[in-house]
């Protein structure tokens, strides 16, 4: 990719993923991001809800989900974060949930920005 930065998109997103996506969905390819956009908004109230409520299953489960969908939208590295806190709700460890929760919704802020660039263009 010329002009990138050393964090590009491509950390962020994964390209060929998304344009097959765009090739399966043709026309909904645009609705598709958007329901994904606020159901993961939804998803990280829901994981700051879990964590306030001090409950290690129902953030595990809201975890994994969002987990899946970043994945199947093509943004690997929320998607990975995402197994992260999964596996820490599954542990039951919570004491460093709050700042896996952050780290989501920073590296799903980036993901939002740069899939409104791609419908941009």
């Amino acid at each position: 990719m010329t002009g990138s930065t050393p964090e590009s998109d491509a950390d962020h997103l994964d390209n060929d993923a998304l344009a097959e996506l765009q090739d399966v969905m043709e026309d909904e390819f645009e609705l598709l991001i958007r329901t994904f956009v606020t159901d993961s908004r939804e998803r990280i109230h829901t994981l700051r809800q879990a964590l306030a409520d001090a409950d290690a299953d129902a953030l595990a489960k809201a975890a994994h989900s969002f987990k899946g969908s970043s994945i199947n939208i093509g943004a690997p590295k929320l998607g990975a974060l995402c197994l992260a806190l999964e596996r820490a709700g599954k542990a039951g460890e919570l004491s460093g949930a709050a700042d896996r929760i952050d780290g989501i919704d920073a590296e799903f802020a980036i993901v939002v920005a740069e899939l409104e660039t791609l419908m941009a263009r």
